[in-house]
């Protein structure tokens, strides 16, 4: 007898197979493909109605603009040609010296290269004074020391003496906080004297309990002047035992001027090249000016060194006495800037060709005032200075860069692809350029990926942050309005951050224009009252005293007086008690306050408030 069999029993397909069977069912691929058709549908109608909105904007911002007579057309900065035999960049070796990417710098290489003169390693072993300490109740025969201290005692009489001694160890520099030492731009000491010590001072220092190396170190030194920076001394001790010392001249804080201008002679031969090429008209450098990204960049940092060596230079024939010298080294200093202000047109100015003119400025000024302080100018020095600073008008240029910085961002933007903006932000940097590196570039992600409408609305926002700036500078009346470029900086502080400001919050595609325009009225007020005190030092010397006021030196002294960059009034001026004179600007914050220099939290002039004052020396 057969047994029935039981019926099979279906079994249930799995999670997985019931996923899968859902998820290639046609009909759900049907509503996938309609669904993934219509939000490649809605991207594509939202980009292509983002980008006409966005340039349709730009398109009608640019037409008002350029109706009033704004100029947004990138061929317009775009420099003519001129004749080779006319133009310095034309002129031996200063294409390739002065000129940011040529391949041959050998002018660069041997400036860089000084650390130090060789003349510092020569000397670090030598020492000027003998330090004993000793106790109170000892008895120091005669012949054991030139000086006797008393630690801790300031004795005024005493701490002449012992400077003297130092000195004449020295050679003939006298006291290291005044008289024949100036400040190098490196941040040492230059001196008038010769470095190489004679026979070393005997000092006994008498003291209760033995304090430490630096405390000695420290009251030998004396008093630091308000404007020291720690360790900024001249003098340093090694201790040879438990009470008995060397000190030494504190290197690399101090050099002589004798040795600095041996040493730096070298580069006469490369000096009177750059003199002659100075003499043609024009500055124009060869290279691409089709697109913003591709146009030649000066070498900055050989004009900041080469500014620095020259700067150095006359400081160093200042303390000798040789004020002809002096200027000519300094007229270089004066003319580099025709290197970087590219006449004719001076156009196209960078922002950063524009402010490192603004500091060489600053530099030359300051060296100027260096031999004032000396008394080292003579007339002839005085009355050429005089004609040197009538000619620095610094503000057309950063008006004009401000303008470059208007027209250049729009027109890479609209014409640049984002992939070379990116290589070219990244090797501006310092950085290798590959496809995950660019990646990581914010810019190269917003304008590879976001609708260009978008880059469009960040065109018009640019433009409309830099007028205000643009408004600050007045250049045809020499005038410079601080109200107006914080109103400036606080329209950027202010910005709504949206996709339409995206690029305006980094600070490649707006830089800090409140900080450039402030630094340009303060170096250009610096070289206008440094024209008015040159006429003011040539009337004392014929006169024996200052004027009443300043109309007493036209036309005879001057021609024109300068007038105050700020407000465009007068600058002030007043004789004072002493017989001296008070010059200044009053400054930033647009309001006279007498004179009055006011300093902050680290003691140094607060450039927001306060007058500008030309320091006077006692």
């Amino acid at each position: 007898m057969n047994t029935p069999q039981p019926a099979s029993v279906p079994t249930r397909p799995t999670l997985v197979v019931r996923c899968f069977r859902l998820l290639f069912n046609w009909r759900t691929v049907r509503r996938g493909l309609v669904g993934l058709g219509v939000l490649i549908t809605l991207i594509a109608l939202f980009y292509t109605e983002e980008d006409w909105r966005g340039k349709r904007a730009w398109e009608n911002f640019k037409r008002d603009l350029e109706a009033k007579g704004t100029v947004l057309d990138w061929n317009a900065m775009i420099p003519p040609a001129v004749p080779d035999d006319q133009n310095i960049f034309k002129a031996p070796k200063i294409q390739e010296w002065f000129v940011r990417g040529e391949a041959k710098n050998e002018l660069f290489n041997r400036m860089d290269s000084q650390t130090l003169p060789e003349f510092v390693a020569r000397r670090n072993g030598n020492w000027i004074a003998e330090v004993t300490v000793v106790s109170t109740n000892a008895s120091v025969a005669p012949q054991a020391a030139d000086i006797v201290l008393h630690y801790g005692r300031v004795d005024a009489d005493i701490r002449r003496q012992l400077e003297g001694l130092l000195q004449g160890a020295m050679g003939e520099s006298t006291n290291h906080y005044g008289g024949t030492r100036l400040q190098s731009p490196l941040g040492y000491a230059l001196l008038a004297g010769s470095l190489k010590p004679g026979k070393p001072v005997r000092i006994v220092v008498r003291v209760d309990t033995v304090p430490k190396t630096e405390e000695v170190a420290a009251f030998l030194n004396g008093p630091a002047p308000a404007t020291a920076r720690p360790g900024d001394s001249l003098l340093g001790l090694a201790a040879l035992g438990a009470n008995s010392f060397r000190a030494f001249l504190n290197s690399p804080r101090a050099y002589a001027a004798s040795d600095y201008l041996a040493w730096s002679d070298q580069f006469e031969p490369d000096f009177d090249s750059i003199r002659a090429a100075l003499k043609r008209p024009y500055a124009r450098m060869e290279g691409d000016y089709q697109e913003p990204f591709a146009i030649p960049i000066p070498r900055f940092v050989l004009f900041r060194i080469l500014a620095q060596t020259l700067a150095q230079r006359t400081k160093c024939f200042l303390l000798l006495g040789q004020p002809e010298p002096a200027l000519r080294d300094l007229t270089l200093l004066h003319d580099l800037s025709r290197l970087l202000e590219g006449k004719p047109t001076g156009r196209p100015m960078t922002l950063v060709a524009a402010m490192m003119n603004v500091a060489i400025t600053g530099l030359y000024v300051d060296t100027i005032a260096d031999g004032l302080r000396l008394q080292a100018w003579r007339e002839p020095q005085l009355a050429a200075l005089e004609q040197q600073l009538g000619q620095v008008d610094l503000l057309p240029f950063v008006a004009d860069a401000f303008q470059s910085e208007r027209v250049s961002v729009p027109c890479m933007l609209e014409k640049t692809p984002p992939a070379r903006i990116s290589d070219q932000l990244i090797l501006f940097e310092g950085g290798t350029t590959n496809w995950w590196r660019r990646l990581q570039d914010p810019v190269y992600t917003f304008l590879a990926f976001a609708p260009r409408g978008w880059v469009y609305q960040n065109m018009i926002v640019h433009v409309e942050l830099i007028q205000p700036a643009i408004d600050s500078i007045d250049p045809a009346n020499h005038v410079i309005f601080p109200g107006k470029a914080r109103g400036a900086s606080e329209q950027i502080h202010t910005l709504h951050k949206s996709p339409y400001t995206i690029l305006e919050s980094m600070p490649l595609f707006l830089p800090n224009f409140i900080k450039a325009t402030q630094t340009l009225a303060r170096n250009q007020t610096l070289a206008d009252e440094a024209q008015t005190v040159c006429a003011l030092k040539r009337y004392h010397l014929a006169q024996g005293r200052y004027p009443e006021s300043l109309e007493a030196l036209v036309p005879q002294f001057i021609d024109k007086l300068p007038h105050d960059i700020i407000g465009g009034r007068p600058l002030h001026y007043r004789r004072t008690d002493d017989g001296r004179f008070l010059l200044y600007s009053v400054g930033w914050n647009e309001k006279d306050d007498g004179g009055t220099v006011a300093p902050n939290r680290d003691g140094r002039e607060d450039l927001e408030n306060g007058d500008w004052v030309w320091q006077v020396p006692k």
